[in-house]
């Protein structure tokens, strides 16, 4: 089914990588149905301690450039890491490669989890 365009209150300018959107993990689990998860932690993160959000798909960032025509361009994404360092590398990637819909999950899984939000492994 196709995702529409979403707005998120939150979205501030990544510090470190001024082209980038953050999002807070706060409003991304009220639009979860509107946004493609794209987690791109290697497999024994996806699927470790801090687990993944439900939903998400796994593309290890060093495979993204092999996946990234695969990814709906007209609908919105957000990347999803760790931290939200690796997160913000590929967001900058897709949007280098004409993605414009795409966002970046501040502060990863970390955050996620530290806010109590729902997980799987």
């Amino acid at each position: 089914m196709k995702k529409t365009p979403v707005t998120f209150a939150s979205a501030k300018s990544n510090p470190n990588l001024g082209v980038v959107t953050d999002i807070a993990p706060d409003e991304l689990v009220k639009k979860l149905d509107a946004v493609h998860l794209i987690d791109v932690r290697r497999p024994d993160e996806f699927n470790g301690e801090l687990g993944h959000i439900p939903g998400s798909k796994l593309i290890v960032l060093d495979t993204l450039p092999e996946h990234i025509e695969s990814l709906p361009k007209d609908e919105p994404i957000v990347f999803i890491c760790r931290s939200g360092g690796r997160s913000g590398q590929a967001t900058a990637f897709a949007l280098q490669n004409g993605f414009e819909h795409v966002f970046n999950m501040q502060g990863g899984m970390l955050k996620w989890n530290e806010l109590g939000l729902q997980t799987e492994k």
